[in-house]
């Protein structure tokens, strides 16, 4: 085995993660973001801090570190770039392909509707009010808007009345990525749950499936999730058919978080991410074999994952900042922590904001156990940490 160079794009909670995975399998990591002192700078073998929205300053970096392998972990990157790079041949993961089609919703949504046939909401574009309001009249109030170019669940909103129209756009303009300026304006789909389903697609190995994880999002993100999720036969069927479909025309190796919306009338293909999922923190309480970062540096490495085994039901439950602040602590830990079957990840971040994602409360059972108890237990735990600035 060489030990390879790995040009990690992006160094928030999940890229520490990723780069803690990478470093137990001897890799060597430099750690990208925009800031300093990201999470995943604090344990990488070098780090850079640049706007990776400029194309020379991501070409820059490049050609200094000659990394193996580029591994984005955000979306707020000039992706286009990564085509160039792979003609270099550095291996982007999954691949360019993947990493431009998915941080655009356009894209991800045409390829996944229109040439693969999935069963999505109806969904039409506008790119100024005018055909917003037009758009939003066809599709139907309720409706779901989106900014194409975004993350987090920056700029999304629900049109539930006429008087939300000019707000919802307004609000998706400011939320959007860049000079990006359109929205996809979705039908409301009347879902009793949401789950993600990680697919990890290999080199030299068959599509595996993670069990499904269910989640509950606010504004946009997530603020809990749980694994196993309860999810019919068909449906989970139907859910893998169609991701290992989506994966397969995005090309290359990884692990991918692939949404779905669980309805009386069955699965609907929501959105992708090519790149551990928030939503898949859950795993962090060793509710598998192998966690989704273990998983996503197996596959990019193209080391065999034999299989992928449930081995206890879990957990998670965010723990959010409501404030800015340079300074702050966390109050409560001691006493969380002082719960079986429960542990704490605290990020690390250097400043907080509200609604910033500061950490996560895990909470773990057997596989008798009834895994709402146990999501029910996250959550109320979640509740006992707080953020105080100072």
């Amino acid at each position: 085995m060489t030990r390879q160079k790995i040009l990690l794009l992006g160094s928030g909670e999940l890229g520490k993660e990723v780069a803690i995975a990478l470093q137990r399998l001897g890799q060597y990591v430099v750690a990208v973001d925009s800031y300093p002192n990201a999470p995943a700078m604090q344990v990488a073998h070098e780090y850079e801090v640049i706007n990776m929205l400029d194309g020379d300053a991501l070409d820059t970096i490049v050609a200094k570190h000659k990394p193996d392998l580029i591994v984005p972990e955000i979306e707020a990157i000039r992706t286009e770039r990564f085509y160039d790079y792979e003609q270099q041949g550095i291996t982007v993961v999954p691949s360019a392909k993947a990493a431009n089609f998915t941080m655009n919703r356009k894209a991800i949504r045409d390829l996944a509707s229109k040439e693969l046939g999935l069963r999505t909401a109806n969904y039409l574009y506008a790119t100024n009010l005018d055909d917003f309001k037009k758009a939003v009249h066809e599709i139907g109030i309720p409706c779901v808007v989106k900014p194409l170019m975004s993350s987090s669940g920056k700029g999304q909103s629900i049109v539930k009345t006429e008087a939300d129209i000019e707000k919802s756009w307004n609000y998706a303009m400011e939320g959007s990525r860049g000079d990006y300026k359109e929205v996809i304006v979705e039908e409301f789909i009347k879902f009793h749950s949401e789950i993600t389903l990680l697919t990890v697609t290999q080199k030299n190995g068959k599509t595996l499936f993670c069990p499904p994880i269910g989640h509950r999002q606010e504004r946009g993100d997530y603020q809990e999730s749980w694994q196993p999720c309860a999810v019919s036969d068909k449906d989970l069927k139907d859910a893998q058919e169609m991701a290992a479909k989506v994966t397969e025309a995005l090309t290359g190796f990884g692990i991918w978080g692939v949404e779905f919306f669980l309805t009386e009338k069955g699965i609907y293909f929501s959105e992708l991410s090519p790149r551990p999922h928030d939503t898949g923190m859950v795993t962090l309480a060793n509710t598998q074999n192998l966690s989704e970062f273990e998983l996503h540096a197996r596959a990019i490495l193209g080391f065999p994952i034999p299989q992928i085994q449930l081995k206890q039901h879990g957990a998670s439950a965010v723990l959010l900042a409501d404030a800015e602040g340079t300074s702050y602590k966390f109050e409560g830990v001691n006493t969380v922590l002082e719960n079986t079957n429960t542990d704490v990840r605290l990020f690390g971040k250097p400043t907080t904001r509200p609604y910033r994602r500061m950490g996560v409360v895990l909470t773990y059972d057997n596989l008798q156990s009834d895994v709402n108890a146990v999501k029910q237990k996250a959550m109320d735990l979640s509740k006992q940490i707080k953020i105080t600035i100072q």
